[in-house]
């Protein structure tokens, strides 16, 4: 069961930016796993992609489309499409020309993504089949159907949305993500797409994108696992009334940038609670680093561990372990005797080693919580970075041991 993550919340619709939804049957009969989004002539598209090597088809495509001023982007769940070779490429370009075709557009102002097994190529003809369904759709209310429409592993739909005074004028941002496993984005989520009616100039949108993943979709971590169709996507569709922000010093980036951090974090967060598997909702927050790398490299080693996930699953405040990934995490000239380890308010190592007060029913109190923080003060400078993180169950072992059955 998802830990905290409750019902959708109020999904404000974004003006210029409208949602179809269709059933293609990819994985399974009936299940809706294409989504068709568009956005208003003119807008300004920007995203953030998987470092994996081994990216999948329409993860190289979007990157190749962006720059093209794109005007639809087309979702499919159940096929990841990676891995998939000359064959799978082909695929995704020709439902990206289908797609074109049926609106007037030029096949580069469309932008693929898919999502689901890896190593099978896409089946195209049946997402072009549904397309005209999809499409017959459209409206600026669907945010919470699309969001169901791109789910895998998910248990629940993942959702943000809010509303701000920017210039003067009513500006609404409206996100939505997916994934559950295979998740330790090195740019963002598995799947994302954030819109907002405000008017931001590309260049700026895309300082604003890699920001927000940065603070959210960066942070995040499940089984360490790296996806090859990771992609987060940052629509400014320009429908409210006020001037354009092509500046990252105006006020009004700083206040629209806010909020999408704020909407991103939201979603990221979802993310976790909805881990495979997951009990346990785990924040890691690192304190005292020489630098902001150190400080992501101990949270990591941490929120990694498959000793200290299954210690978190069990409830056992098996604080030694949390000292081991400190220790290995790669920190250079760490002065073990500086390192000071709290589970929420409760000080378990002092100065190194158990704290004189501690006891072992402080530490159990604290891991039968839901949701937990482990707080690490390296007493090495001024840096912090949080990190969050969940257990490591035995429901995650078999849905992953089951995923393709």
């Amino acid at each position: 069961m998802p830990v905290g993550l409750g019902p959708l919340p109020v999904m404000h619709p974004v003006p210029g930016f409208r949602l179809g939804i269709a059933s293609a049957g990819i994985k399974r009969v009936g299940r809706k796993d294409v989504v068709i989004m568009e956005a208003a002539e003119g807008a300004s598209i920007a995203g953030v992609f998987t470092t994996n090597a081994f990216c999948a088809a329409p993860v190289t495509l979007t990157r190749k489309h962006l720059s093209h001023s794109p005007r639809y982007l087309l979702v499919n769940t159940g096929n990841a499409n990676a891995g998939s070779g000359k064959p799978g490429m082909q695929a995704a370009i020709s439902t990206c020309e289908a797609l074109a075709k049926l609106n007037g557009v030029a096949l580069e102002q469309v932008l693929p993504f898919s999502t689901g097994v890896i190593g099978e190529v896409l089946p195209a003809a049946k997402i072009i089949d549904v397309m005209p369904a999809a499409l017959s759709d459209l409206s600026e209310s669907n945010w919470a159907m699309a969001a169901e429409g791109i789910m895998t592993t998910d248990t629940q739909p993942k959702g943000s949305s809010r509303q701000i005074t920017l210039a003067g004028q009513l500006v609404t941002i409206t996100g939505i993500s997916k994934g559950a496993g295979m998740i330790r984005p090195n740019m963002a989520t598995m799947l994302g797409y954030v819109a907002t009616d405000a008017k931001v100039a590309q260049p700026v949108l895309q300082q604003m994108v890699k920001k927000a993943a940065d603070l959210s979709f960066n942070r995040i971590t499940i089984d360490g696992d790296t996806s090859t169709n990771d992609s987060c996507m940052l629509i400014a569709t320009g429908q409210a009334n006020m001037p354009e922000i092509n500046t990252v010093e105006s006020a009004e980036y700083q206040q629209l940038s806010e909020a999408i951090n704020a909407v991103m974090l939201e979603l990221a967060q979802a993310i976790v609670r909805d881990g495979e598997g997951a009990t346990k909702f785990v924040t890691i927050q690192v304190n005292g680093g020489g630098n902001r790398d150190e400080c992501l490299d101990v949270g990591y080693a941490v929120a990694h561990s498959p000793l200290i996930k299954t210690a978190l699953f069990a409830s056992d405040p098996n604080w030694g372990r949390i000292l081991a990934a400190v220790g290995y995490a790669g920190v250079p000239s760490l002065d073990v005797e500086k390192i000071d380890v709290y589970l929420d308010d409760v000080c378990i190592t002092r100065q190194g080693g158990r704290a004189e007060d501690y006891r072992e029913e402080q530490g159990a109190r604290v891991m039968a919580q839901a949701e937990i923080t482990i707080r690490i003060e390296l007493g090495r400078g001024e840096f912090s970075e949080t990190l969050w993180t969940t257990d490591l169950s035995h429901e995650y072992v078999r849905i992953n041991a089951e995923y393709r059955t």
